[in-house]
């Protein structure tokens, strides 16, 4: 059995102790001591530790029944040996979880909202409320009591209860363990059955910030940070905000409206600039059929190298189209290869992509499309020849 010190004292960096089993599987050694500080990954839901055995990384921290198993990439030829954690990763998630404890508290003393999933990552943290919406104001209202009690600096413990005397605790939540319980307080504020390593005031939190708040299942995904990671949140939108401000010559409490009017020009010179492509096409449309070739009282519009980009003619083609008995054959010869674009009006009843698949069984030519328009490439010296090719096979068919 490996006596876990992380519960009894999580502040503890260093310990000495000793291996009583080794084993070396998969490239790795898989190493159990006596005791250890180190927290196993994932155990109720909070990630392991980092750190060093003797100097050698542990990669990984995991349970085995009553035991904890440290992952090493190499071997340590010592049967005493000295456990080290990474402190700053140890109060980062001792930060996050505590905070999460006291989220999760507030959103149920205020809302009765339970917590139903929580997610501690390198980055953020998130809880599932079994809310379905929550406002602005409300979530406002959350966090600035949740940051009330981080100020007020009260006392975090944790003990242990068997399941006889749980009743006689208001615990927010059902232990999943039927002995040994353990539970973390909150200064009479939160009781809460948890496994994981916990700071020993609110204060040690540091300051609770909500990120985002997104509809997730039926219920509200809650994320947020904490402590240092809401220092270093609050670094780069700040230095963001300062940014756009002196692009936008504004004060940074007016880049918010600066911005919005920016976004809503932006929008009403595109609706504008739509307008004017469409009165543009509609012109060039017409004036294409103007020099159309009339064959059998079709109109064939046939352009080897049309002068524009091959997106512009696929933005013009459904402008011709709407002119009856016309067909296009339009030809675009870029730097080192020639793409195609060949279309029909509604009314008339060619199937392109059959034609498309008949051409290229004599043709080199990769493309694809619809029975009214497709489009593909070849090489730019038989663009020519795949156009009249498809002008022929048409021509057969009228």
């Amino acid at each position: 059995m490996t006596e876990r010190i992380y519960l009894e004292n999580p502040y503890l960096r260093n310990i000495e102790a000793r291996i009583v089993e080794k084993k070396y599987m998969n490239n790795r050694y898989y190493v159990k001591t006596n005791k250890t500080i180190f927290y196993p990954n994932l155990a109720g839901g909070q990630p392991g530790d980092r750190g060093t055995i003797n100097g050698v990384e542990v990669i990984d921290t995991y349970e085995d029944g009553i035991d904890i198993v440290h992952v090493l990439k190499d071997n340590i030829h010592s049967d005493r040996v000295e456990l080290s954690i990474d402190w700053n990763n140890r109060f980062d998630y001792m930060q996050q979880h505590s905070g999460q404890h006291l989220l999760s508290s507030v959103f149920y003393k205020l809302f009765n909202g339970e917590t139903i999933g929580f997610y501690i990552g390198k980055e953020y943290v998130y809880i599932d409320v079994d809310i379905p919406k929550i406002s602005e104001e409300e979530i406002q209202k959350v966090e600035e009591f949740a940051n009330k009690i981080v100020f007020s600096n009260f006392s975090i413990k944790s003990y242990i209860v068997e399941r006889e005397d749980i009743d006689k605790i208001p615990v927010r939540k059902d232990p999943i363990v039927s002995s040994n319980i353990r539970i973390v307080e909150i200064d009479g504020i939160d009781f809460s059955p948890c496994c994981g390593t916990h700071l020993r005031s609110t204060g040690e939190i540091g300051m609770i910030k909500i990120r985002r708040v997104e509809s997730y299942k039926g219920n509200i995904r809650v994320e947020f940070v904490c402590g240092n990671r809401a220092l270093r949140d609050y670094i780069w939108k700040s230095n963001a905000i300062q940014k756009i401000s002196n692009l936008l010559s504004s004060k940074d409490k007016d880049v918010y409206n600066r911005v919005e009017k920016l976004y809503n020009d932006k929008e009403n010179l595109e609706k504008e600039n739509r307008l004017l492509r469409e009165k543009l096409f509609k012109f060039i449309a017409t004036d294409l059929i103007r020099e159309a070739k009339n064959i059998n009282g079709i109109n064939f519009i046939i352009n080897e190298s049309m002068d524009m980009e091959f997106k512009e003619l696929q933005n013009l083609i459904p402008y011709v189209n709407l002119i009856e008995n016309t067909i296009i054959l339009f030809g675009v010869k870029g730097n080192s290869t020639g793409q195609f674009i060949i279309s029909r009006s509604q009314n008339l009843n060619i199937n392109m992509k059959k034609l498309l698949e008949e051409v290229s069984q004599n043709i080199e030519i990769k493309g694809g499309g619809s029975p009214q328009t497709i489009q593909g490439g070849c090489s730019i010296d038989k663009l020519d020849d795949v156009i009249k090719t498809f002008y022929d096979k048409i021509l057969e068919r009228l």
